[in-house]
């Protein structure tokens, strides 16, 4: 097949996205695709109008590749892609329209609050420790964990940095102590638990995807009873939401609640696939290399 794979963009995650195409594009071109590799731009509507791809692979992270608007443009050029649609792409990357989804479904979400960011340094908008990102953003992106020893003053100060200097408004949510944890869905059906371990700080952008910075333990050391809850509520969550191909839930799990201390927090509907990424981690722990797995995705959207 002719498959554009589109990556790069302007988003906060722009160098992963990059490296995610690279790894998606060559992976085509083994598997004997005609492969054309976009860095998006603005003009990136004509750019696939001379291609005429027959799909295009989205290696887009964040917006506007994850959140619909790419979506929509590829529905009215009336081209195939992969991941998730764009009814599902503008509800999961906002972390408030997930929940509204998910929790009258049975989902266990930590409860949050909507607050401008100008207000946070005027009062706390829940008791301390308690955690603050983006509503709409993804890998841990300006997430921010104040607790009462932390060195942003009380309350935040307005030199202080963090999300607050880069967004308009925050979702606020209670910190949850304990673990965390991820779960990929490809097609429909979970592939592992994976447990993420910092080896400073906590699981942020950084840890993402800077190389000996977090220690991936998949699969996790957990009861089968957790693992097997996590991995029902992120196909669950996928279904719920729609997600297509592949989608990942990440999990903040405090084993001194047991099973009601599992709490889902968000679902990507367009997973990282660098060599760092946990989609073709667990994929691989499977049995399931990285072409087949492109493959697989591709054969999904096709």
């Amino acid at each position: 097949m002719k498959v554009a794979v589109l990556m790069g963009g302007w988003s906060n995650e722009r160098e992963v996205s990059l490296t995610s195409g690279k790894g998606i594009a060559d992976a085509l071109k083994r598997l004997g695709h005609d492969v054309y590799a976009v860095d998006m731009g603005r003009d990136v509507a004509a750019k696939l109008s001379e291609i005429k791809p027959d799909v295009v692979f989205n290696a887009l992270h964040g917006t506007p590749g994850e959140d619909g608007t790419v979506q929509g443009m590829l529905d009215v050029l009336g081209v195939k892609y992969t991941h998730s649609g764009l009814a599902t792409s503008v509800i999961a990357i906002d972390k408030e329209l997930t929940k509204r989804i998910l929790v009258p479904a049975g989902i266990r979400m930590p409860e949050g609050v909507i607050v401008d960011s100008a207000s946070v340094h005027e009062r706390d908008p829940l008791p301390r420790p308690y955690v603050l990102k983006p509503v709409n953003e993804g890998s841990s992106v300006g997430v921010a964990i104040v607790t009462d020893e932390s060195n942003y003053g009380t309350p935040i100060a307005s030199d202080a940095p963090g999300p607050w200097a880069q967004f308009e408004k925050l979702l606020a949510e209670p910190f949850i102590p304990g673990r965390e944890l991820t779960v990929a869905v490809m097609g429909d059906e979970p592939l592992a638990v994976t447990e993420l371990i910092p080896t400073r700080g906590f699981y942020d952008y950084d840890a993402k995807y800077t190389d000996g910075l977090t220690v991936h333990q998949c699969p996790a050391e957990i009861s089968e009873e957790v693992a097997a809850e996590a991995m029902a509520m992120a196909l669950k969550a996928h279904r719920v939401l729609g997600c297509k191909g592949v989608s990942r839930s990440d999990f903040r799990y405090d084993e001194s609640r047991g099973l009601a201390g599992l709490y889902l927090l968000e679902v990507n509907t367009q997973p990282g696939m660098t060599p760092l990424s946990l989609v073709p981690e667990q994929a691989k722990y499977r049995g399931i290399d990285y072409d087949t797995l492109v493959a697989r995705i591709l054969e999904d959207a096709a």
